[in-house]
């Protein structure tokens, strides 16, 4: 499994859409800059076959060190949870039934 970059992804989209890569940068970080924006807003974003992002409330919990064992108080905080859309869980479909085909 490979591990693709902001940078190779920005790339790949200044090819394949023959824009100038600091078009394309800028572009993808304020995207990236308004998604930021809107969960801090406690905003819901959903991108219709893709995914939707929510913030979800984690309250405050007892845990414990696992070094140590001694009890470790955590606090109450916010999070992000990504529920995947059709497309993209169709694509791991086909991927997991490509590898488990051998292609």
């Amino acid at each position: 499994m490979a591990t693709i970059t902001k940078k190779e992804l920005v790339d790949r989209i200044a090819v394949s859409t023959n824009q100038k890569r600091l078009v394309v940068k800028d572009v993808v970080q304020q995207f990236l800059d308004q998604v930021i924006i809107e969960l801090g807003k406690g905003n819901r974003l959903e991108f219709r076959d893709f995914g939707v992002f929510e913030v979800k409330h984690r309250r405050a919990r007892k845990a414990q060190n696992p070094k140590t064992l001694a009890p470790v108080q955590v606090p109450a905080k916010r999070t992000v949870k990504f529920k995947v859309g059709r497309t993209m869980k169709q694509a791991l479909a086909d991927e997991d039934a490509n590898e488990n085909t051998g292609g």
